[in-house]
């Protein structure tokens, strides 16, 4: 059974900073793309960034380009979320994804190239 367990999340002042990781299991996570999206109160979710199988390529939503990082560490079938700068309005709850393929394309950016979920993390950042 696929599980991904997010965690990291908590309560942060603007400007500072927090580390997601996305802890999978029940697949060779290795061999395929993940990804994070984030879903604040009243909205819909939305892309932040992706990473593909080998970690070399990644895409991230304007918003967070320069302040927000994705890597992942496949001997330990994680991947994280280096987020810095942060701002109120990232504030939301933050979930990692899984994808079954290797390569990223601009589809990456939606909800339903995505084949399963974590159940998500809270991130608040007060101003």
């Amino acid at each position: 059974q696929v599980q991904l367990v997010e965690s990291g999340g908590g309560l942060v002042q603007a400007g500072g900073s927090l580390k997601l990781s996305c802890a999978a299991s029940g697949r060779t996570f290795s061999n395929y793309a993940m990804g994070w999206f984030r879903q604040a109160p009243g909205k819909e979710r939305e892309f932040v960034a992706a990473i593909n199988w080998s970690g070399v390529n990644t895409d991230s939503t304007d918003s967070v380009k320069g302040r927000f990082t994705i890597s992942r560490d496949n001997a330990k079938n994680t991947v994280y979320l280096q987020m810095n700068s942060l701002k109120p309005e990232d504030t939301a709850v933050y979930y990692c994804a899984v994808a079954s393929r290797p390569r990223l394309t601009k589809e990456a950016r939606l909800s339903w190239w995505y084949d399963y979920w974590g159940r998500g993390t809270q991130v608040t950042v007060s101003s």
